[in-house]
């Protein structure tokens, strides 16, 4: 019987505090969870355990898990065509999108723009998302979708249950898991939310170039500024989809628990069993050259030997799935184990050779927390 090994987790606890105790990051918090329980949820620098944090892109899976629910309920279907659903959505050429290429992110529109203060008003995001242009032709090809693609999800939430994809979120999953509300948390109610800071200073175009084959990254909408602007009480009371959520690594790996465990049959287990391991994505990322791994919502680690480069380190089985956020949240659960992980900060690192580099350390010591 596997059980936790207390070694393991302190080489973890040292790894995860290092970058706070030399000054670069404010503050850092983890949590690990392990057969249906909280191992251990620990927080350094200028935080505490209450301290709740911007999520960013892990956000995702807990939209795509209310999807998930609806599909098993017969509400939606992944071979669908969006328009199906939300017939303004299939103006400019965008008729034959489904459901499945959104979630898989190979619907063709990654840039499309939907920010402040549309963003907060239902009316004008559908407005905004029935005149998205493609950048490419669907399906052809995979490009992540920072938000675009989960304000379309949230759109389909609100269409098919009459309800705002934030009340639904909380109704059906957070609440039964005692999390609490994540996605649209009101200003008065923003207590304990860690302040977003960049730190560091960029990589130099010659290690961009030894590390990705490039000298310049291209951000897109990932960028400092456009992060930075969830320190604003209104940004984060919006509930943005796609990266808006805030939670503490507690509550994320208790998620994470559910998603290995499925307690009282929270989901469809079939619906759930092809999320945690059908992988429907191998296409290409466009500059790691990494298939993506994807499935209904999720990241796959893979047996390929490039879970590292999806945000899982190099340690975890080829079951482990996730999906880490921008600046060094990571979030994962692994079957083989049983561990479920989250690592949160406020510091977004300038610097895009470190960063990434510091979140498969601290992810591949995680995936060894636990022995046979």
């Amino acid at each position: 019987m596997a059980t936790i090994d207390q070694v393991a987790v302190g080489k973890l606890r040292d790894r995860v505090r290092r970058e706070v105790d030399e000054g670069l990051l404010v503050s850092c918090q983890f949590a690990l969870g392990f057969e249906g329980e909280l191992v251990t949820h620990e927080t350094y620098g200028e935080a505490t355990n209450d301290t709740r944090y911007v999520m960013f892109s892990a956000t995702k899976v807990f939209v795509a898990s209310v999807v998930w629910q609806l599909i098993a309920e017969g509400l939606l279907d992944p071979a669908e065509r969006i328009a199906s659903y939300f017939p303004e959505f299939a103006n400019n050429a965008k008729e034959a999108i489904t459901l499945e290429q959104v979630m898989l992110h190979t619907s063709g529109f990654p840039y499309a723009p939907l920010g402040p203060p549309r963003w907060a008003d239902r009316a004008l995001r559908r407005s905004a998302m029935a005149n998205w242009r493609l950048n490419w032709a669907p399906g052809t090809r995979y490009e992540y979708h920072p938000t675009a693609a989960h304000w379309v999800l949230a759109e389909l939430i609100d269409t098919v249950t009459g309800n705002d994809y934030r009340d639904e979120l909380e109704r059906r999953v957070t609440t039964p898991l005692g999390i609490g509300r994540i996605l649209g948390i009101a200003e008065a109610d923003q207590q304990n939310v860690a302040l977003l800071q960049v730190v560091g200073e960029p990589a130099t175009p010659d290690e961009l170039e030894a590390t990705f084959g490039v000298r310049e990254l291209i951000t897109g909408e990932v960028n400092d500024a456009v992060l930075l602007g969830f320190n604003d009480p209104a940004a984060r009371a919006v509930g943005v989809p796609g990266g808006g959520g805030i939670a503490r690594a507690d509550q994320i790996v208790r998620f994470y628990q559910a998603l290995l465990h499925n307690p009282e049959g929270l989901w469809d287990q079939g619906v759930l069993d092809d999320a945690r391991t059908n992988v429907r994505n191998r296409l290409p990322d466009p500059l790691t050259k990494t298939p993506a791994n994807r499935s209904l919502g999720m990241i796959l680690a893979g047996d390929d030997g490039r879970s590292n480069f999806r945000g899982m380190g190099r340690t975890l089985s080829p079951g482990a799935f996730g999906h880490n956020g921008a600046k060094g949240q990571i979030v994962w659960a692994d079957p083989a184990t049983g561990l479920s992980f989250a690592c949160l900060t406020n510091g977004l690192d300038r610097n895009e050779v470190r960063q990434p580099r510091r979140d498969s350390a601290i992810a591949s010591l995680a995936g060894v927390c636990a022995t046979a």
